[in-house]
């Protein structure tokens, strides 16, 4: 056992920034999160959980006991742009080249992107932290158009997120809706091979390249499981 001794060096971390936005639209036919595009633009992505509040018992004049609700994810996400795929996401549907009606079902996505964490001695390079988000609904959100002045900005639009917890089968374990991945605790190989699942690879040595796609968390646990 030894003292305990506050901000050491190399020991200050934080959490920075948010970057390598990528977006996943759901398949109903394989119920999995596929076909990986990169989101370029990203501003900022807002997690807001909701639930897990207490709701007080009372018995024999003193307090029972609290019953605890669900907790459910959220956030808002927002953007300079978004990819033509997200379009289906946020209520609109294609019904000739160019042309864009709104107000039309809102396809489920999942969603991928990094924090960097950073310390006193090596900043944002010690590494970062992979944020997994499934089932996600954007809800309709507001876009402000105004004329061009000598303060120009750029539309900056954001997209309230809701999601729907995904099945997780480890025993004791309840569904959720995001798996976090810490770049300096994982096994740095198999995180490798991982990035290549989410990321996709470029074809090489005559065979074809992936495409990206979101594994599910059992499958995320699967492969950064220590082997006996």
């Amino acid at each position: 056992m030894a003292k305990l001794v506050w901000d050491k060096t190399g020991e200050r971390i934080y959490e920075t920034g948010v970057d390598h936005m990528v977006l996943y639209l759901y398949d109903k036919t394989s119920k999995t999160f596929k076909d990986a595009v990169a989101w370029n633009g990203i501003t900022a992505f807002n997690e807001s959980p909701s639930g897990a509040e207490p709701t007080a018992l009372w018995a024999d004049n003193i307090k029972y006991l609290n019953l605890m609700s669900a907790e459910e994810f959220g956030g808002t996400l927002e953007a300079y742009s978004y990819p033509d795929q997200f379009e289906e996401c946020d209520g609109s549907k294609e019904i000739a080249p160019g042309v864009y009606i709104g107000q039309q079902s809102r396809r489920l996505f999942g969603l991928c992107y990094r924090t960097l964490i950073g310390s006193d001695t090596e900043g944002t390079e010690k590494g970062y932290k992979l944020h997994l988000v499934y089932n996600c609904q954007a809800s309709p959100s507001e876009r402000a158009h105004a004329t061009v002045n000598d303060s120009p900005e750029a539309a900056n639009p954001s997209w309230e997120i809701s999601t729907t917890p995904a099945e997780v089968t480890t025993k004791g374990m309840k569904p959720t809706a995001t798996v976090v991945i810490d770049s300096t605790k994982v096994d740095k190989d198999k995180l490798d091979t991982f990035l290549d699942i989410l990321y996709g690879t470029d074809g090489s040595g005559g065979s074809e390249g992936t495409t990206g796609r979101l594994p599910l968390p059992d499958e995320v646990a699967s492969h950064f499981a220590t082997t006996p």
